[in-house]
């Protein structure tokens, strides 16, 4: 293979990959001089010259001519007398030999090992390109489309044919796709594995469900709307903390749109997923109120040195405080960065009947109160007017620990 079909076919290739010309040349120069050195030693006194539009190669060895009795002969920039008159019988002491060197002097499997490295250079550059294209893009939408299903992730590629990953864990529950499909996803992470680039997508981010207030609200895109903080329990349930500081905007207003119209189109991308916009506000309690929404807040007791609060409501707000699941109390705990615990508030009467569960210490661990009590059940009523499914989905006890509870509590009003 000489010269003029190596560069040229490494050229088309290099172009077929949207490699740049001077990083193209680049690469050519650095895999001839690596020729050069396993054969003469040292590239210190080469000239390489591409032209990579004509596939020209021009490879000039320069040695200083010395007597051929020097000490210096033997240096790899120096040439005897005799022998530079053998190339050029005019040559004096002390001019310069411009030897050129042929792509065929290095011998037929040094090219064909050069042709290879150019290959793998070239491969090697595109993993490169494509890690540094996406690590710029980390907390970017995208939309790529799904051509593999496996157990653990799904296989997507994008425009150019590149494979992303969207694992398990970072898809939205009530996901289901199919191969064609084209999604919508943040890039989560880039990372090197076994020197490939590993572009990992995620649709359960807080950041996915920023972007799509950005995408969707035009005051969030342009910066007159700020979203002070996101917290998801991804494809259940969502809260938006958001601020304006413009009087003349409503913030919450504005993410809704009208009739809902905004919102709604985040709802779908999310597969349903309930999303509560509330005013952003560094009055505590005020937040704390607001974070429970829907429910309605009696009185709040804060304790700052345990990063606790003690939140009081009437009998009839207590579930929807805690919400299906308990979502929406610890999405409310996350928003406001305290743990919340939800007390009923009761009459006169059903304090002078009810029981505090603090009172059964003896006789139910304090771990199993302490689990009736982050649901808001903190008397012997509340937790008798509850049926064993309702406790067994709120709580994380067992059955047979609810049963020993539902015992301990009716022996105590039946005496």
């Amino acid at each position: 293979m000489d010269a003029k079909v190596l560069i040229e076919s490494f050229a088309e290739f290099a172009k077929s990959k949207n490699v740049d010309r001077p990083t193209m040349i680049r690469i050519l120069e650095d895999v001839f001089r690596a020729m050069i050195r396993k054969k003469y030693e040292t590239d210190e006194n080469f000239d390489v010259t591409i032209n990579a539009d004509k596939g020209d190669l021009e490879i000039l060895r320069i040695r200083e001519i010395v007597d051929d009795n020097s000490e210096d002969i033997w240096d790899f920039d120096k040439i005897s007398l005799s022998d530079a008159q053998n190339i050029e019988p005019d040559f004096e002491v002390g001019e310069e030999v411009y030897e050129k060197i042929e792509l065929e002097d290095f011998g037929r499997r040094a090219v064909m090992m050069a042709r290879q490295t150019l290959i793998q250079k070239i491969k090697d550059l595109e993993k490169d390109l494509l890690f540094n294209q996406y690590e710029e893009l980390v907390g970017e939408i995208i939309s790529a489309e799904v051509y593999q299903i496996l157990g653990r992730e799904a296989l997507l590629i994008d425009s150019e044919g590149n494979e992303l990953i969207l694992p398990k864990g970072e898809q939205i529950p009530k996901d289901r796709f199919r191969k064609g499909d084209s999604i919508r996803a943040i890039v989560h992470k880039v990372e090197m594995f076994n020197g490939n680039p590993k572009i990992i997508l995620s649709r359960t981010s807080p950041i996915f469900l920023e972007r799509l207030f950005e995408n969707e609200v035009p005051e969030v895109f342009d910066g007159l709307i700020t979203i002070k903080k996101i917290v998801r329990e991804p494809g259940e349930r969502a809260k938006v903390a958001v601020e304006s500081y413009d009087d003349r905007i409503d913030p919450v207003g504005a993410c809704v749109g009208m009739k809902g119209s905004r919102i709604h189109a985040i709802v779908r991308e999310l597969q349903n997923e309930n999303i509560d916009v509330i005013n952003y506000t560094e009055n505590l309690d005020l937040y704390v109120s607001r974070a429970l929404s829907p429910a309605k807040v009696t009185s709040i007791q804060v304790d700052k040195d345990h990063k606790r609060i003690s939140v009081f409501l009437k009998p009839d707000q207590v579930s929807m405080a805690i919400g299906k699941g308990g979502f929406n109390i610890r999405l409310a705990s996350r928003l406001v960065g305290f743990e919340i615990d939800v007390f009923r508030e009761l009459s006169e009467y059903e304090e002078e009947e009810d029981v505090d569960l603090e009172e059964f210490g003896d006789e139910i661990d304090s771990w199993v109160i302490d689990e009736l009590k982050k649901t808001g059940l903190d008397t012997a009523k509340s937790v008798l007017t509850l049926t064993k499914e309702d406790l067994l989905r709120r709580t994380e006890l067992e059955e047979e620990t609810i049963d020993d509870v539902f015992k301990i509590l009716k022996q105590e009003f039946e005496q």
